[in-house]
């Protein structure tokens, strides 16, 4: 099964893709290239997902989507925390191609300003959790849309983090996936794996 490019063009999102920067947890780049793809069945429900979302007069703007296992375990080697981070060893579901970490602007087809969901993308603490409320009423009810739209859309949440939506059963059918896959690297030519 390919993985689909996703661009602002073919599917009318803002992409920012977190690891391509220095803007992360990690405080430095993980992702040579700033490219972002999903699995065709996944890049569906992002469709769907985004056609909803314009129903509402919203935007998507996507941080991260199929994230090689190299990178996978750069993330796991410098902060192994099960809540937030998928063990490598099992894989994620972002290693397989099939979830997305996004929000939601208020601007339809790109540009806008994110939404308030009461903490950043990435915020490794409880203030993330879905059903976290000590929030303010506004980022409550946008983190309930954005569920509304990626449940009716056909996705999976996970419980931690507010921005992750995964397919159903990702790692029942679907297998993990290395930066070699890809048609241009993502991974920087330096492994990544011994990274503090």
């Amino acid at each position: 099964m390919a993985l689909v490019p996703i661009t602002p063009e073919s599917h009318k999102v803002q992409i920012r893709l977190a690891y391509a920067s220095s803007d992360n947890f990690t405080g430095r780049p993980v992702y040579a290239r700033a490219d972002c793809y999903l699995l065709a069945p996944a890049e569906i429900l992002l469709r769907r997902a985004v056609d909803l979302a314009a129903a509402m007069g919203l935007g998507v703007l996507v941080f991260d989507a199929f994230r090689p296992s190299e990178a996978q375990w750069a993330l796991w080697n410098h902060t192994p925390d099960p809540d937030f981070l998928a063990d490598p060893r099992r894989g994620s579901p972002h290693s397989r191609g099939v979830a997305v970490d996004l929000t939601l602007t208020d601007q339809v087809g790109g540009g806008g300003n994110e939404l308030d969901m009461g903490t950043a993308f990435d915020a490794f603490t409880p203030h993330s959790h879905h059903g976290f409320m000590d929030i303010s009423a506004e980022a409550q009810k946008n983190r309930a849309i954005l569920m509304g739209i990626m449940t009716s859309a056909g996705w999976d949440f996970y419980r931690n983090e507010w921005w992750h939506y995964q397919m159903f059963d990702a790692r029942r059918l679907y297998p993990v996936l290395s930066d070699s896959v890809l048609p241009r690297p993502m991974m920087p030519q330096v492994s990544l794996l011994g990274a503090a």
